[in-house]
């Protein structure tokens, strides 16, 4: 047997001065939104918003059947070229009613001459079906997929096999699901309660040297690769038939759902006949692929808005695309929570209709995320408060969006039931002396008895670790325990800095609606430290262990949602306007250097 031991206010956005320039097409000003209850229609002047309105109408026109005429869908103006229009005598009026939402169920007007203008393509030739491509897909969700493919297939490669975060028993939960095992797996082990399954002896041995690669490193500069040749080795071995039994109780706590691309993958290498580091690579580019698909579909429906490039930014944080890039159960939960996120945005904060493969895909999300991470069950269940008009259901079917939370909560629950004798085992992650320590009862009672010893835990955590959850939240890349450089967390500072300046007023969501989105946001941090207390925490230990600032990547845009609605302060040009353009570029740009720094430091570090 082969056992081993994972480490571990919102204000009117309209200038002040009367004599300001009216916003024009591609920018923004200000939506001022009903409360609810509130049936007088809205008006908005903001023609950066529906700068291209009639296209993208009829884009969700063809996509729900033609059928959805009583929510206007948000268009698209091409993010690199801001629309200047000249006003002409009587636009003033035009405009202010060139996009009215009803707040309740009612037909809307017919769009007017200012829509249909804005939103008929001028350019013609190679740059005219650049704008097409850009108004069908989204600028952020094109740029996303080039970025997040490119450096995501990098890290696929240069990271050494199974030294992603965990990646070891990452696998092995992968290799147990490609094979049947859906369930965890109790197996003999001398040390204690153990679960995890068989993988072929020709893999096992690649694990194994690399766990004891990356445990024994040299001084620097040396690399922390000892030998590359044992890499290509143990790489070029077919996959053997003998199989032998590995230890993964940490891993076999999560359910099938996020293993699934990696078990694709293992199945094609399989049938391929490919070797153990083919494998490995196939494997890894499942999960990258599913992520750019989720995650790049996602950003397509923000097209149209500026808040497409603070999402943006979030899926491109290198921790999340190394994550995308190796063996893990993160990457389809990053995912289906980036989904989530701009889902709630659309539907709540900037109060546009889910197109019907958006209801889909958000409906679904709700019942994966949280059998993919428990930790994130809370926001998978925000979907509710998405108007049910804006899911396009009516009547009856008003109830849908609750009924699949109930399942959502309910799978949840009985997963949670089939995976909790797991935490019986965690201890044997920590050092041997700590054996036995881990016991989520009594950590559980003893919340519940002294909650202010817990508290005190809980502020002595923060003071002793919260600068390591700021770098974290960047990256620190696999069981190399890399930071990535500083100069990637400026850029990715410069990122979020403007893509926050420009993102839109988030005034469609009632302050009852946010605070509920504020307090589960809190609330799903506050059970990430008591998940981690439980299951990973030794008794009496003198801080929360195990937290990374990794684990909050996956609630930033429903956080940033939140603030944006009761933020005033926007970037705005010399004319009173919102950029679109620049912004776009200095984002594209911080982010691309963010991850080429990383990569760098990454590659010189572990190969030299």
């Amino acid at each position: 047997m082969t056992s081993r031991i994972e480490p571990g206010i919102t204000g009117p956005g309209a200038d002040p001065s009367d004599d300001a320039p009216r916003p024009v097409a591609g920018t923004e000003g200000a939506d001022t939104a009903p409360e609810e209850g509130d049936t007088a229609p809205r008006i908005s002047t903001d023609s950066g918003e529906s700068g291209a309105a009639t296209a993208e109408s009829s884009d969700v026109a063809a996509e729900n059947g033609a059928v959805e005429s009583t929510q206007p869908t948000t268009g698209d103006t091409p993010i690199w070229d801001e629309v200047r229009r000249p006003t002409a005598p009587g636009d003033a009026a035009g405009n202010a009613g060139a996009r009215v939402r009803d707040s309740g169920a009612g037909d809307r007007p017919a769009p007017t001459e200012v829509e249909t203008a804005a939103a008929e393509p001028t350019a013609s030739g190679l740059r005219g079906v650049v704008d097409a491509v850009e108004r069908r897909f989204g600028a952020a969700a094109l740029v996303f997929v080039v970025v997040a493919g490119v450096f995501g297939a990098v890290f696929s490669v240069v990271t050494p096999p199974f030294w992603g975060h965990d990646e070891i028993t990452q696998f092995g939960r992968a290799y147990q699901v490609a094979h049947g095992g859906f369930t965890p797996e109790r197996i003999p082990d001398d040390r204690g309660v153990s679960y995890g399954g068989q993988v072929p002896v020709s893999i096992d041995a690649l694990m194994s040297y690399a766990f004891d690669d990356y445990q024994h490193n040299p001084e620097e500069p040396d690399p922390m690769v000892a030998d590359r040749g044992a890499y290509q080795r143990l790489g070029a071995a077919p996959v053997s038939e003998q199989t032998e039994q590995v230890w993964f109780t940490n891993t076999a706590a999560y359910s099938p759902v996020p293993y699934v691309p990696a078990a694709l993958g293992i199945r094609l290498s399989e049938a391929l006949d490919l070797s153990v580091g083919a494998l490995n690579t196939v494997t890894r580019l499942s999960g990258l692929l599913a992520y750019l698909l989720i995650v790049g579909f996602a950003l397509r429906a923000l097209r149209g808005h500026r808040v497409q490039w603070l999402a943006f930014t979030v899926a491109v944080l290198p921790i999340a695309v190394f994550q995308a890039g190796t063996v893990t159960a993160d990457t389809m939960t990053n995912a289906l929570a980036i989904l989530v996120s701009a889902l709630l945005v659309k539907g709540l904060f900037l109060g546009d209709r889910l197109t019907r493969p958006e209801t889909v895909a958000a409906l679904a999300a709700t019942v994966l995320l949280p059998v993919s991470k428990p930790t994130y069950v809370l926001l998978a269940m925000l979907t509710v408060l998405i108007p049910a008009r804006h899911y396009g259901f009516r009547g009856p079917l008003r109830a849908i969006p609750w009924v699949v939370a109930a399942v959502g909560a309910g799978v949840f629950a009985v997963w949670m039931k089939i995976a909790a004798p797991t935490g019986d085992g965690m201890s044997l992650m920590r050092p041997p002396h700590q054996w036995g320590t881990v016991r989520p009862s009594d950590q559980l009672k003893e919340i519940l008895g002294d909650p202010f010893h817990f508290l005190n835990v809980f502020g002595d955590s923060i003071i002793y670790r919260d600068q390591r959850w700021f770098t974290q939240f960047f990256g620190e890349l696999g069981f190399a325990y890399i930071d990535v450089p500083a100069i990637t967390i400026l850029a990715c500072l410069l990122a979020f800095a403007v893509s926050v300046g420009v993102a839109d007023r988030m005034s469609a969501a009632n302050t009852r609606a946010t605070v509920v989105v504020a307090l589960t946001v809190l609330a799903s941090v506050a059970m990430i430290y008591v998940t981690l207390y439980m299951s990973f925490t030794p008794i009496d230990y003198y801080i929360i262990d195990g937290v990374q600032g990794r684990y909050f990547v996956p609630l930033a845009i429903a956080a940033m949602a939140v603030v944006l609605r009761w933020m005033p302060l926007r970037l705005t040009d010399s004319e009173g306007r919102t950029p679109t353009r620049g912004p776009a570029i200095v984002i594209v740009s911080a982010t691309v250097l963010a991850l080429i720094t990383a990569a760098a430091k990454y590659c010189t570090i572990v190969w030299g």
